[in-house]
């Protein structure tokens, strides 16, 4: 089993890509061995695009069972790329000047935390897109909080500076354990490095043992 990888060289993974349950979207091109590697550990087919003409995919984009929200700078192109990967699934552009989506959006099937300063109407393409209930709110004080925590169906790995409020409302928004850790040797920025849903979970080649044995707590692999 091959869990702590690379993209291109880069161990920032969640920047890069994002998963859900039914998908894994890359920035293209990958190595054919790392492409199965992350589509192995994860128990999902892959895609490649790219958001904007940016590599940064998973920065710009958040997903999950029923649909993909994206940058507003993204091509229609690359949106009917999106819209290809399953059928009836939904994918919109999220409005308004804060809009790159992976990083300030955290989410499951269920439901999704927020950054506050989102405008109203982007809040409703959330929920609509998503099909999930909307909170907003920050960890570890943070806005950007698609990439200070990770959530799946069966857990959630939040910054370890979470507050005890917002630790609170973690549990309230997504009803499944909740837990704290690092990455790639202590980075605080869970989701900026690691991928996972309930079939598995891919993350930062620097992360170490005592790393790895805290994600595969928190989503249930032990």
């Amino acid at each position: 089993m091959v869990k702590r990888v690379k993209i291109n060289g880069n161990s920032v993974l969640g920047v890069f890509a994002t998963c859900t349950e039914e998908a894994l979207v890359l920035a293209p091109p990958l190595a054919s061995e790392a492409r199965h590697n992350l589509e192995s550990e994860l128990g999902v087919d892959s895609t490649e695009v790219f958001i904007g003409l940016s590599s940064v995919v998973g920065s710009l984009l958040a997903g999950n069972s029923a649909g993909f929200v994206v940058s507003a700078g993204a091509l229609r192109s690359e949106v009917e790329q999106l819209k290809a990967i399953a059928r009836g699934i939904k994918v919109r552009k999220l409005p308004g000047k804060i809009n790159a989506a992976g990083n300030v959006i955290l989410t499951n099937d269920t439901a999704a935390l927020i950054n506050p300063n989102l405008i109203t109407r982007a809040e409703r393409v959330i929920a609509e897109t998503l099909d999930v209930d909307v909170r907003r709110g920050t960890i570890a004080s943070l806005k950007t909080v698609g990439m200070a925590a990770c959530a799946t169906n069966s857990g959630v790995l939040a910054h370890p500076k979470i507050t005890e409020g917002e630790l609170s409302v973690l549990h309230d928004v997504f009803d499944v354990p909740v837990n704290i850790g690092t990455v790639n040797y202590g980075s605080p920025l869970v989701g900026s490095s690691l991928l996972a849903n309930t079939k598995g979970y891919a993350v930062g080649l620097e992360t170490t043992g005592i790393e790895l044995g805290r994600i595969e707590e928190t989503f249930g692999f032990v």
